[in-house]
């Protein structure tokens, strides 16, 4: 599954909240309880409602290291399944996958990069943050516009002039 479909089916899980949100939301969608059993990737894939296509890819740029069994198959440890519950929550968080990445190279160089982890999640947060912020104000100009046409935005719907109908030229 793509992150704009992860995306949908988080917002579908939503439904119409006003407010701040829980982080249950977010366990809720990628739960996977306890795994203590090695999967294959059609497994997790189902899991996870990704696409085998996307757990390929994290794994061939670095994400996460897959085991094989003996005909060659993947299969995904604990350990694997929790990373790729964490990949999965960044990117519905809209974390790009090159800092996913150099995420993941401090998590695998040890305990003492936790503070350079905290900065980027510090700084991936900041950002959010700011985007919420700009979307609100488009979306509060977009509510503006649909008030000054009246409600109305079909097609067949008498709308002013984009011409010369207002004192700075658009309507």
């Amino acid at each position: 599954m793509a992150t704009e479909d992860l995306m949908r089916k988080a917002l579908e899980a939503l439904g119409e909240v006003d407010g701040p949100m829980s982080i249950e939301v977010i366990h809720r969608l990628v739960d996977v309880g306890d795994v203590e059993e090695s999967m294959s990737i059609a497994e997790v894939s189902d899991l996870l409602d990704v696409s085998a296509h996307t757990l390929r890819y994290y794994e061939k740029i670095g994400l996460v290291a897959v085991d094989r069994d003996s005909s060659g198959y993947r299969v995904y440890g604990p350990e694997s399944i929790r990373r790729l519950v964490f990949l999965t929550r960044m990117r519905i968080s809209g974390m790009a996958i090159r800092d996913l990445q150099h995420y993941v190279e401090l998590v695998d160089a040890g305990e003492g990069t936790v503070p350079e982890r905290l900065d980027m999640l510090l700084e991936h947060r900041d950002t959010v943050r700011r985007q919420i912020k700009e979307l609100t104000l488009s979306l509060a100009a977009t509510e503006y516009k649909i008030a000054t046409y009246g409600g109305r935005t079909g097609e067949h719907d008498t709308q002013p002039s984009v011409t010369g109908s207002s004192p700075r030229g658009v309507s």
